[in-house]
């Protein structure tokens, strides 16, 4: 299961206490700095159902000062990875911290606490930073297989790429975005939507928010479809009531299951649908040939 959303605490090291210093003799040194926490991003999508175990996580504590002004050893730093796509935000002010865009990316998030001076009063040194945070993932994908349930998103992914979506022909089978690489770009199949889906309705909005950061729609309606004109619609009506930006992105209808209904009729379908869109394909995932066509347009 691919969780895309968590709630976790992070704090920096406290700082080691400072050695007293004595009236006569030797001086003590200064407290070590505690530790900070960094987030490192990382191509691992899954990285976030970590969390599911452990919520709180805590960089090492600054070791005590040591005689003869010897500084107490640094904590070590806590870093911790986080996928690609994933936005931090402050849980009580719900601003947005940081958001991880590029594999490698680090960022500091909490700073560890300053060592204890060495003197004569007995000083603790400070408690490190600490952050309560949302971890939101949006899924960043060159291309999103969008469309109602059973439209043979997860079949094409498959297809496509080395992903292994499960599939049945029932609504739902897929409950959560599956991911896909075809000559270096990603494919991301989110969940169907349906009606109402942008008020809870079916899966409800839990995936729509995966749709934002991909480059191009690839709109999945089957040949089968009673009515083809309604289930481009409906999908599109929810997707604006979510962002109204999405549908601004270039889109491609793909229509699947092509094998299924006669030459003449998908003739007929991809005549109804351009007036929709710019690009429409039939495809079946037994024809290489319409494979071949939707696979210049990925390239």
């Amino acid at each position: 299961m691919l969780i895309d959303t968590a709630e976790i605490t992070m704090r920096g090291g406290h700082g080691g206490a400072g050695m007293p210093k004595k009236v006569k003799g030797p001086d003590g040194g200064n407290g070590g700095k505690g530790g900070d926490v960094y987030v490192l991003a990382s191509s691992d999508l899954t990285l976030l159902n970590q969390f599911s175990e452990q919520d709180v996580f805590i960089a090492q504590n600054g070791a005590m000062g040591a005689r003869k002004h010897r500084t107490g050893k640094q904590g070590e730093d806590l870093t911790i990875q986080l996928p690609i796509g994933t936005s931090i935000i402050d849980k009580k002010t719900k601003q947005t911290l940081f958001e991880l865009l590029k594999p490698g990316e680090k960022v500091l998030v909490c700073k560890g606490g300053r060592g204890g001076w060495g003197k004569l009063e007995p000083d603790r040194g400070e408690s490190g930073e600490e952050k309560k945070v949302i971890l939101n993932l949006k899924l960043i994908a060159d291309f999103g297989l969008i469309g109602l349930p059973n439209a043979g998103k997860s079949s094409l992914l498959n297809e496509l790429t080395n992903a292994k979506a499960k599939i049945g022909n029932y609504e739902f089978t897929t409950l959560e975005p599956n991911l896909g690489v075809f000559n270096n770009k990603y494919l991301a199949d989110i969940p169907g939507l349906i009606e109402g889906a942008s008020h809870g309705k079916g899966l409800g909005i839990g995936f729509l928010k995966h749709i934002e950061k991909v480059g191009m729609l690839l709109h999945c309606i089957s040949s089968q479809s009673d009515d083809v004109i309604r289930d481009y619609e409906t999908v599109r009506n929810e997707m604006a009531k979510f962002n109204e930006n999405i549908i601004k992105k270039p889109e491609v209808i793909i229509l699947t299951k092509s094998d299924l209904v006669e030459p003449e009729y998908i003739v007929e379908l991809v005549k109804l649908l351009e007036k929709k869109a710019k690009k429409v394909i039939p495809v079946s995932i037994y024809d290489s040939e319409s494979l071949e066509a939707l696979k210049k347009v990925l390239s």
